[in-house]
This record gives C-alpha cells, structure tokens and sequence, in this order.
C-alpha cells in the first residue's frame, strides 16, 4: 500500500510543471516567491489535516526536533532551486537534473545515515529508471549549447535534488515516531517560515486565474502530494521511494504530449518504458 501511495504522490507531483506553465504565462513571478506562496498554501492545509486526523502537531521527542528543523530547512531550499533551474534551463531539462539527481543522493544519505542496505535489484531499478527518465526527457528536447546561465540552472537544479534527498531521509527518521501528517504540516510550516523574506523583495501580482492556479499548486500537488508520500514512507524503504518518484517526469511529459503539444519521439518512447519497468519492478515485489 505504501508503494502505491509514494506512486500516486508522484503523479500528482508530475502536474507542478505544467500548471507553472500557466501561471508564468499570465502571472510572471520570481521562483523564491512561487516558492514562497507553494508551501505558504500548503502548511495551513497540512496542518489542518494533522489535527482533524491526528489531533496533535506536537513531537513525541524533544530529539526529533533538530530534525523536523532540518527537514523543514531542506524543503524550504527546494522550492527556489527547483523552481530557478527550470526557469535557467527549461520545464524539461530542470526538472530532469532535480528530479534524477535525487534518488542517486537518497541512495548515498540513507546507505550513511539509514544504514540501508542497496540490493541488487533496488540498484537495477534505480539505473533504469534514471536512464528512463533522461530519455523520456531529453529526448525530445535536447541541449543545443551550454552558457553560464544554463549552467547556473544546472546547480540550482541539483541544490534541488540534494535538498529533496536531505528532506526524505530526515522525514524517514520521524515518521516512524510521529503521526505522518503532523511531520508533513510542521516541516512544511518551518519551509514556509524559511522563505517568508521573499515578500520583502517582491509582491504578488497574480490575476484571479494566477491565483486559482497557484491554489492548486499549493493544495494539490504540494499538500495532498505529500501527505500520500509522508503516510507511504513509514512502510516503505526510503530508497524505493527515491525511485517511485521518477513517475514525477512521466505524468510531466505525458501533460506535455497531450495538452502542450510536445513529443516524445524514439528516445521518449524508450524512457516511459524504462522508466515503467523500474517502477512496476519494485511495486510488485514480494
């Protein structure tokens, strides 16, 4: 079940790139403050489904605390390095470097920190979803040229997937001692705190479509997303999780081919099916 959970999660994650893709197109914004307004949307919804749940945002554990800091921290930082490299490099390239960079990253943290142990056909998956991901991405894309803006999009990208990776093993040491919800609304609530300067630089200016948008983006892909991907971690290894989310670039293209108009191609069509293969590999595991 929790397998399935982390899958669903990442599906919904799939649709932040295109609903960015909306909201720049009427409501250009800086990528601190989209960042800012994402986790600002979703802590309040987060925190009112912990005490509907599970009635208390409190730890159980003093201890816990330095690690609800720093994986709240680590969240916060995602949001406009996740955001920035896509809008340095593009939806496609961004997304891919975050996004696959992240599983490798969860895999060292969790083998130092976890003490997990990497068999071989976790790794087998996990190298075939992140080839899967780079084909079903690139493919129809491709990079014409490398410039210093692009390369610059490239770190913030990968500050992405590093902060992602320190956010899923410090989560994966909490929720086995607190309500799942209360984690997800608490460190969602100390990103959003994080990157509460962001008003000082800039105001919103989002037309009532932006607006609806930038719910959305902040309900459903952010708050609901997580709270799948909090409760699916208790049962779930962290690095499997790490690859479950490679679903995240398949929802993303397929988004593109049916409603923006892109196209996968050859390589595309051989990354959704690596990137398939890997992902009902570990779903139907024993």
């Amino acid at each position: 079940m929790g397998l399935l959970l982390i899958v669903a999660a990442a599906a919904t994650w799939g649709t932040t790139g295109a609903t960015m893709k909306l909201v720049a197109a009427g409501s250009p914004m800086s990528p601190l403050l989209v960042g800012f307004l994402r986790v600002a949307i979703a802590a309040p919804c987060l925190c009112l489904a912990a005490r509907w749940f599970g009635g208390s945002l409190r730890l159980p554990d003093r201890g816990d605390r330095g690690r609800l800091l720093l994986a709240g921290l680590a969240m916060g930082a995602f949001q406009p390095c996740y955001f920035g490299g896509v809008a340095k490099t593009s939806v496609a390239v961004g997304s891919l470097i975050a996004i696959c960079s992240a599983p490798l990253l969860i895999t060292v943290l969790a083998a130092v920190f976890l003490a997990e142990r990497i068999d071989g056909r976790t790794w087998a998956a996990l190298l075939a979803g992140i080839t899967g991901a780079a084909l079903l991405t690139a493919g129809p894309h491709g990079i014409s040229r490398l410039t210093a803006g692009f390369l610059t999009g490239v770190a913030l990208a990968l500050g992405a997937g590093l902060s992602y990776a320190v956010y899923a093993v410090a989560v994966k040491t909490l929720v086995h001692r607190a309500p799942p919800l209360a984690v997800a609304a608490l460190t969602f609530s100390v990103a959003a705190l994080s990157l509460l300067p962001a008003l000082l630089l800039e105001r919103p200016a989002a037309d009532a479509r932006g607006w609806v948008l930038l719910a959305y983006l902040g309900v459903v892909p952010t708050a609901g997303a997580y709270i799948l991907y909090v409760v699916g971690l208790r049962t779930t290894r962290v690095t499997v999780s790490g690859v479950l989310t490679l679903v995240e670039p398949l929802t993303a293209t397929l988004l593109g081919v049916l409603f923006f108009g892109d196209r996968l191609g050859l390589g595309g069509t051989l990354g959704a099916a690596l990137l398939l293969s890997a992902v009902l590999g570990l779903t139907t595991r024993r």
